[in-house]
């Protein structure tokens, strides 16, 4: 069986930094308000960070394979939060946009299918817990920097 490990260290307050052995520091923050100094991402956004790089890494993969001429690609993750303790998440939105011409909405929907029912082992943490919901669109040219919205 495969394992992982990972170190989390605090830094100060309640900002830690995060290791594996495979990858760089990960900076976890929180608010002022709760002692932190917003110096990284909170614990549960890196759920979605998670989620949404499990799951583009299958789509672009399986695209990939399938020669679809991706020019760009882009996943924005929504997620709901349970008003009481723990505020788990119990719906997550995944929108994934492509970028290029030529791109055929089959060779989308099923490479999204692979990635959410067969391979993005993130996804199928979360499945049972979390409702997880996804959308696509398919546009021609690639916008110049990301958007959050």
């Amino acid at each position: 069986m495969a394992s992982r490990n990972a170190v989390v260290r605090q830094i100060q307050g309640i900002t830690f930094a995060a290791k594996t052995e495979t990858g760089p520091w990960v900076t976890m923050d929180g608010p002022g308000s709760f002692g932190g100094s917003d110096g990284g991402a909170r614990p549960k956004e890196l759920i979605l960070f998670a989620l949404g790089g499990c799951t583009g890494s299958d789509v672009v993969s399986i695209l990939k394979k399938k020669r679809v001429p991706l020019e760009g690609f882009e996943i924005r993750l929504s997620g709901d939060l349970r008003e009481e303790h723990p505020q788990v998440f119990t719906s997550i939105h995944v929108e994934y946009i492509f970028y290029g011409e030529g791109i055929q909405a089959a060779d989308v929907e099923r490479a999204i299918e692979l990635s959410t029912t067969k391979y993005c082992s993130v996804s199928a943490m979360l499945r049972g817990n979390v409702n997880i919901t996804h959308s696509y669109q398919i546009k021609e040219r690639e916008l110049t920097s990301p958007q959050l919205a």
